[in-house]
């Protein structure tokens, strides 16, 4: 007899995937609400759920890093200098 349907579970990486995804959900909203806040007082409290929000994303980050979860691959050098050139050139013109 089939009591609905299956249930997976979500394993540790999946749900860190998820938590990081709605991380930066969180600050793409937290900055746009602070960008668009009609008073001071009100951008100055998104600013520090912002920075909050930050703050999560970051421990996620290192944690997701910490277990090879989220590799963030290195630039070289020329990669470096050529973006350096690109916006350097696009401050001058």
């Amino acid at each position: 007899m089939n009591d609905g349907p299956s249930r997976q579970m979500m394993t540790d990486q999946e749900m860190m995937d998820d938590a990081i995804a709605s991380q930066k959900l969180m600050d793409a909203n937290y900055n746009n609400c602070a960008n668009e806040a009609t008073s001071s007082q009100l951008r100055s409290t998104f600013l520090n759920l912002l920075k909050d929000e930050h703050e999560i994303h970051a421990e996620l980050f290192a944690q997701m890093q910490e277990r090879g979860w989220y590799q963030v691959k290195q630039a070289d050098q020329n990669q470096i200098n050529q973006t350096r050139k690109k916006f350097t050139n696009s401050q001058l013109g």
